[in-house]
C-alpha cells in the first residue's frame, strides 16, 4: 500500500493554513506548480479531494479539515523520531520534553534553563506544567521525556535523580502578631488561619508532613489553586500559607506585602528530582541534566 510522504503532507498543511497555493508554495520553499503536483498526488493517492479550487481561492473540503490534524500529528511524530535520533548523537542535543509542577516551574527555571542554554545550545526543551499525577500519566505514556517533581512521592518504577534540597517558610500578613522573628516551630502556628494548596498539588502534602502538630489540617475551607493566588491571599490577610525556600527572592515574594519566617522543624522539607522511564534511551542525558541543574544552583 502507498502512503503519504512527509513532504506531500506539508504541502498539505501548508495551503491548509494559508488557503493559498502561491503562498504555501512559498513556505514550503518550492514553486506554485511543484506544490500543485504535490497535492494532487496526495489527493489521487487518497483517491478523495481535500480542496475547492477557482480562480480567487481555495477552500479545504470537509474530509480535507478533518484530516489536517492527523497530518500534523503524523509531522510531529516523523520530527521526534529524527531528533530523538540526533539526540543520541551527541550529549544534550536534540528536544526534550520536560514537565514540571507549578510549585517548582515558576522559580527553578528562570534560575537555572539560562545557564543549561548556555552550556548546551543544541538542546531544545519543550516545557509542560501540570500537576504531579497527571505529569507522571504523561510520561508513563511518553507524551513526555521526564520531568521534574518534588518528593518524598511515589513514583511506581519510574527512575529519578535529586538535585536540590529545601526548607519551607511561613508567610504571613504585614502586620500579622506572628510575622516579626525567626524560626517558627510549627506547633505556634495558628491552625485555624493556614491556607494550604487545593488537593492534588503535592506541596499541600509535603508542607502537612513538614509540621508536628497532630491534626494541622489548615482552613479547609480556603484552597488555593497556585503560589501566586496563595501569596496574594496572604497579602490581603485572608490567613497564613506555605511557600518553598526556592520562591523566597522571586519577584513575586519581593513585590508581595508580607513577611516570612522559616519553619522550624527541621529539613529538608521537599526534594527536587528529575524523573524518567527505566525504558527510556537518554538516561545518561538526563543525569547530566540534573547535576547541570544542581551545579547552577550551588553557584548562586
Amino acid at each position: 500500500m502507498n502512503l503519504p510522504s512527509i513532504r506531500q503532507l506539508q504541502y498539505f498543511l501548508a495551503v491548509i493554513e494559508l488557503r493559498h497555493f502561491g503562498r504555501a508554495a512559498e513556505r514550503c520553499f518550492v514553486t506554485q506548480s511543484t506544490l500543485s503536483a504535490g497535492i494532487q498526488e496526495l489527493e489521487s493517492l487518497l483517491g478523495a479531494q481535500l480542496f475547492e479550487r477557482n480562480k480567487r481561492k481555495v477552500m479545504p473540503t470537509p474530509l480535507g479539515l478533518g484530516l489536517a490534524d492527523k497530518a500534523r500529528q503524523v509531522i510531529e511524530i516523523s520530527t521526534d523520531l529524527v531528533e530523538q535520533a540526533h539526540g543520541g548523537q551527541g550529549t544534550l542535543v536534540g528536544t526534550l520534553r520536560l514537565g514540571v509542577i507549578p510549585t517548582i516551574g515558576p522559580f527553578l527555571l528562570p534560575r537555572v534553563l539560562p545557564g543549561v542554554r548556555r552550556q548546551y545550545p543544541e538542546l531544545k526543551l519543550q516545557l509542560f506544567e501540570d500537576q504531579t499525577g497527571r505529569l507522571i500519566e504523561r510520561l508513563n505514556n511518553g507524551q513526555i521525556d521526564c520531568a521534574i517533581l518534588a518528593f518524598p512521592y511515589e513514583l511506581a518504577g519510574l527512575e529519578y535523580e535529586i538535585f536540590w534540597r529545601e526548607i519551607f517558610y511561613v508567610a504571613f500578613p504585614r502586620g500579622h502578631p506572628l510575622s516579626q522573628g525567626g524560626a517558627i516551630p510549627s506547633a505556634k502556628l495558628p491552625a485555624d488561619e493556614i491556607m494550604l494548596l487545593e488537593e492534588g498539588h503535592c506541596m499541600r502534602e509535603h508542607a502537612l508532613s513538614s509540621c508536628h502538630t497532630k491534626g494541622l489540617q489548615g482552613n479547609t475551607a480556603v484552597q488555593g489553586t497556585s503560589l501566586y493566588t496563595m501569596i496574594e491571599m496572604v497579602a490581603g490577610g485572608q490567613g497564613i500559607t506555605f511557600i518553598p525556600e526556592m520562591a523566597v527572592n522571586s519577584a513575586l515574594v519581593e513585590q508581595s506585602n508580607i513577611r516570612l519566617r522559616p519553619l522550624k522543624e527541621k529539613g529538608p522539607h521537599r526534594e527536587i528530582g528529575l524523573v524518567w522511564r527505566p525504558t527510556y534511551q537518554r538516561k545518561d542525558d538526563l543525569q547530566l541534566l540534573a547535576q547541570t541543574m544542581a551545579e547552577i544552583l550551588v553557584k548562586e
